[in-house]
This record gives structure tokens, C-alpha cells and sequence, in this order.
């Protein structure tokens, strides 16, 4: 059923964010939204949420799954549906301190902080979750790009972004999404932990780490292991086991066919599933020449 929307914006900047694309993929969503008989959303990489948020402002379903693998991203998210009082105060400060600097020591103080969040990346404490959470979305708004890129340890390495008046606390947003956030489950898991609760009253949407296209491709890490194609076939796998249970499913990824034409990988990998190829602006990327539309593949089990 669909209800009426409030344009809630996804509250983190996210290399491969669907927020360009939105439009595009809300045009193949199955029949069964409108009809209402989805009843159970997951998004198993959620990223910046960007299609849930969409699909959460415009339609009403029962109860949605949002796993993400990255901890710091997980814990944001939790941090905002349960404690964002708290939360939107300690940005507001870290907002007023920044603002507050000359440039130079903006970029001081910029380093000072990632020191700290990655600092609580070693900690296992829920008492740090509120600091982190803010300390995460602070470095997004003011690091190179709004990058989420870590190195071999798992440690946040994106410089300093040198804006003059970035947006650190975006307090109606943050408000906005979590109500939106309510009727969720929030987990840090693999994408597998989908096949718990997922039935045909379900709408899986899968928005992996993007097979690379060329060898510059994967220039962000989320996370300190890398999802090589034999996690892009168990994720397959898990995709035709949903197909099973009758879960309308559909998934994104990146179009070997920009580069090579003979590149079938996906359409071999999801043969005998419904394959659309939607335009995508390649928007993050150190040279501006090469920042341009290329196609990104959609795939669905309806």
C-alpha cells in the first residue's frame, strides 16, 4: 500500500549509492507492492539505504531486515533508531567545533577525530556506540568525497575533505529516518542470514560490493575482506534459494560489458532470470574525465 512521502535522504554519502538510480529501480519493483501482499523487506548490504528509505517512505510493509557487514555502519544505524537525542546533541557539538576552526586546524582536528573512531574500531563496548556513531558520520561529511574506505586492518584511511561549510548535522533528516527505522531489525551479518525469515510474503533487494570492471575499479574497500566472484556465486546461490521459498527478489551490480563485450559473467551467473541494464553516472573518481555514464545491471526473479 502506498502512503504519502517525506523525501528522506539516505544520512551517509556512499560510493555506489542508489539515491541516482532510485527512479529507474522503483520503475521494476514487482506488482506486489502496490498490491500490498509484501508484508517483509530486506536489504542484506545496506549501505546508505538509499532504496529502503525510498521504499520505506512510500510503502508500508510489516517488518524490514537491514543487515550490514560493516560494524561501524551497523552500529550508525542502530544508534539512530533507538538514541537519537543523544546522538544528534553529540554531532551538533562536533559540528559547532568544526565550523568554529580556521582551515587549518579544521584539517587538524579532521585527523584528530578518524585517530578516535579508529581507535574504537579495537573496542567491543556498547558504551562507546553513541560516540562512534557520531564520530562516523562526522568524518562522512567532512573526509575526500565522503568515502567509506578502509585499509588491511580495517581502519578508516580517507583524508581530510577540505569543505568550507559542510552539513555535519542534518537533524530533520536524522529525525526523518529513524522513524523510518522503527519496524526494523538491524543486524551486523552476512547477507545469508536473509534466508531466516525470508518467505513469499518477501521483497529482498541485494546491493553487493560491485564486481570490479577494470583494474582501477575497486578503489574502496568497506570493509578488510574483499568479495571476489566466489562470494558473487554464493550470493547467487542464495538468491535462487529465496527464488524457491517464492520471495520476489532483485539485485545490483556492475556491467562487465562497459569494458568487454564478451564479458558474460552475470549473465551467465543469473542465465534464466530477468535482466534489465540501467544508465548510472560514475560520480566518485579522482579525474573528472573519467567521471561518466556507464550501465549498471538489475537483475530480478519476476
Amino acid at each position: 500500500m502506498i502512503t504519502a512521502t517525506r523525501q528522506v535522504k539516505p544520512f551517509l554519502k556512499w560510493a555506489g549509492g542508489k539515491g541516482q538510480l532510485i527512479e529507474q529501480i522503483s520503475s521494476f519493483l514487482p506488482a506486489s507492492f502496490k498490491t500490498g501482499k509484501v508484508k517483509k523487506y530486506f536489504e542484506p548490504f545496506l549501505g546508505g539505504g538509499a532504496v529502503y528509505f525510498w521504499l520505506a517512505d512510500h510503502y508500508d510493509f510489516e517488518q524490514a531486515y537491514l543487515y550490514e557487514l560493516n560494524p561501524s555502519v551497523a552500529i550508525c544505524y542502530q544508534v539512530i533508531q533507538t538514541n537519537i537525542k543523544k546522538l544528534v546533541r553529540e554531532l551538533g557539538a562536533l559540528g559547532k567545533e568544526y565550523i568554529s576552526d580556521s582551515e587549518k586546524n579544521r584539517e587538524k582536528l579532521f585527523y584528530e577525530k578518524r585517530e578516535e573512531f579508529n581507535g574504537f574500531l579495537k573496542r567491543k563496548s556498547a558504551n562507546s556506540h553513541l560516540r562512534r556513531a557520531a564520530l562516523l558520520l562526522f568524518l562522512n561529511k567532512t573526509c575526500f568525497n565522503g568515502l567509506y574506505r578502509v585499509n588491511s586492518r580495517g581502519e578508516f584511511n580517507v583524508p581530510f575533505g577540505r569543505y568550507k561549510n559542510p552539513t555535519i548535522c542534518n537533524e530533520d533528516n536524522l529525525f526523518a529516518v529513524h522513524d523510518l527505522l522503527q519496524n526494523a531489525e538491524i543486524s551486523c551479518a552476512d547477507f545469508e542470514q536473509c534466508l531466516e525469515n525470508a518467505d513469499n510474503t518477501s521483497f529482498v533487494y541485494f546491493d553487493p560490493p560491485y564486481r570490479p570492471i577494470s583494474a582501477t575499479a575497486s578503489f574502496t574497500s568497506y570493509s578488510k575482506d574483499n568479495f571476489d566472484d566466489n562470494e558473487q556465486k554464493r550470493l547467487r546461490s542464495v538468491f535462487g534459494e529465496l527464488d524457491d521459498r517464492g520471495a520476489n527478489t532483485m539485485l545490483s551490480n556492475s556491467d562487465p560489458k562497459n569494458v568487454d563485450l564478451n564479458d558474460d559473467f552475470f549473465d551467465d551467473l543469473y542465465d534464466g532470470y530477468h535482466i534489465e541494464r540501467l544508465n548510472a553516472t560514475r560520480l566518485i573518481n579522482c579525474n573528472a574525465e573519467k567521471r561518466g555514464v556507464i550501465t549498471e545491471i538489475l537483475v530480478m526473479n519476476y
